[in-house]
């Protein structure tokens, strides 16, 4: 039987009223496995509505109880750890080593969260002014949104819900239509956990949602993470509405392979960022840049039967390296940039089109390919292909490489491999790309700093998790404070320091 899903508001299922639905599949055989009802206007101003009324309290909840409740949220996500990840893999398509670890990258953010008291700190200046002291103090916002995307349905949802809420904000998270199963459990567990009702609320839909969440003057904030041409249209859309946005968008990411580089690890490392999660991740690499046709040449040579070879079927079965893609439409966008890289004259060194896995006739697989010889005038190297495709390009200086990567519209993640330390140093210092990897072929930064790219891969003024995010999600107030010990005289000046 197809399970219907609901949205979750004021700590309660409710079913959706508008009698639309996005079909859930299961990416591994292509059926559809469960129903997710899409949103009115009305149901997400209910959502809001609740999310307004559990403000108040929530707030003025001692930050030390909002620690503590984050803490027992924590501990309750490490039990809940393989249900999660389970969820992850059934209805996005990572294989379950994947998922897990992708879960984990969002506990790591709920665990930042827990210190959420020496974060929130103020700033204090004693006698700044004689007998005058001045502090300030970071105060939530409100009401604020999360829109996710299907391809970190655990991760991502726990990225910005954790610092919105340990900030005293109230949350209405409004996650991919494709993959809902994990965030909503996310919102049941917070209830589990003591969080309380309304502070949390998950609502379903898609355009008219999103629309209504942008534009609602109830939300103050809204943090968006997915493809480059929706971020510009939400970062748009929330700050002519009078909103702070962060809206995170596409990438293409590349690595900078120097000739003095250990092309084993080189290899390795390149199988893993460009082929885990089916590519479907915005921090893979998806561009290796070999510096000189020797190392080309002899990483063609390698990588060209590990590609052939990867380890790829139903995502909850162990110890395989890809699983399928999302949805057969995304499998068949893939596979037209895998056809436009042909006609653009690229080498097709690995065609995956023609994968299948036995058995699994009718699941979204695909398997990896591998392009050599692709020039930066091709659009299949402009565009974000986000799927298992490892386009390699020659360049003959280190220069060279490093414009390539500063040059394109994208700017989210790059990596250098050398054992050159001033090649690496003058690498990161002067490419422009928002992260980068020294000997790193990921370079997702820890739960303790933040992530975000440069140019077309982020609009706005503050990265996800970390400290951007206690700055994004909570505003200044600065207090000027007197206990005077004589009379006040009347003065007609604009105060100075004295």
């Amino acid at each position: 039987m197809v399970k219907e899903y609901t949205h979750y508001i004021n700590g309660e299922h409710v079913a959706g009223k508008s009698g639309r639905f996005q079909d859930v599949f299961n990416p591994s055989t292509g059926e559809v496995s469960a129903k997710t009802p899409l949103a009115t206007t009305a149901e997400v101003e209910e959502a809001i509505a609740a999310a307004q009324a559990a403000f108040p309290e929530w707030s003025a909840t001692s930050i030390v109880q909002r620690s503590r409740i984050m803490t027992r949220f924590t501990q309750l996500l490490y039990e809940k750890q393989p249900e999660l990840a389970e969820l992850v893999s059934r209805e996005h398509g990572k294989v379950i080593e994947d998922a897990m670890g992708s879960v984990l990258r969002g506990i790591e953010v709920a665990e930042f969260a827990c210190g959420i008291p020496h974060l929130q700190k103020g700033e204090f200046s004693d006698n700044a002014s004689r007998e005058i002291d001045i502090f300030s103090m970071r105060k939530p916002l409100g009401v604020v949104a999360g829109i996710t995307p299907f391809n970190f349905p655990a991760m991502i949802p726990l990225w910005m819900a954790c610092m919105a809420m340990v900030t005293g904000n109230t949350v209405v998270l409004k996650p991919s239509e494709k993959d809902p199963g994990c965030p909503m459990r996310l919102a049941e567990l917070w209830v589990e956990a003591g969080g309380p009702k309304g502070v949390l609320n998950v609502v379903n839909g898609d355009k008219e949602a999103v629309d209504c969440l942008l534009t609602d003057e109830r939300i103050k904030a809204v943090s968006f993470v997915g493809s480059t041409a929706i971020a510009k249209y939400v970062y748009a859309t929330a700050t002519a509405h009078g909103k702070r946005c962060q809206a995170m968008g596409g990438a293409k990411n590349h690595m900078l392979i120097m000739p003095d580089a250990d092309l084993e690890n080189v290899a390795n490392a390149l199988m893993g960022a460009a082929y885990g999660s089916a590519g479907e991740r915005c921090m893979a690499i998806s561009v290796g840049v070999c510096v000189g046709d020797e190392v080309a040449d002899r990483l063609v040579e390698m990588l060209k039967p590990r590609v052939e070879a990867l380890k790829i079927g139903p995502s909850l079965e162990r110890d395989l390296e890809m699983g399928p893609l999302v949805t057969a439409e995304h499998r068949q966008k893939v596979m037209n940039y895998i056809q436009m890289g042909v006609e653009e004259g690229a080498e097709l060194v690995v065609d995956g089109r023609g994968f299948s896995v036995p058995g699994h006739d009718n699941g979204f697989f695909l398997g990896g390919s591998l392009f050599d010889r692709v020039k930066p005038d091709m659009k299949s190297y402009k565009d974000e292909i986000f799927g298992p495709v490892l386009q390699l390009v020659r360049v003959q200086s280190f220069e060279e490489g490093m414009a390539l990567a500063s040059d394109h519209e994208y700017g989210n993640g790059t990596s250098i491999f050398t054992h050159n330390g001033a090649a690496a140093r003058t690498y990161a210092d002067k490419v422009e790309v928002g992260m980068v990897g020294i000997n790193v072929p990921i370079p997702v930064p820890l739960a303790f700093h933040s992530f975000g790219g440069w140019k077309q891969s982020a609009f706005g003024d503050h990265n996800q998790f970390g400290m951007e995010a206690v700055r994004f999600y909570t505003k200044v107030k600065t207090i000027t404070s007197r206990w005077p010990s004589s009379i006040i005289e009347t003065d007609f000046s604009i105060p100075t320091l004295k």
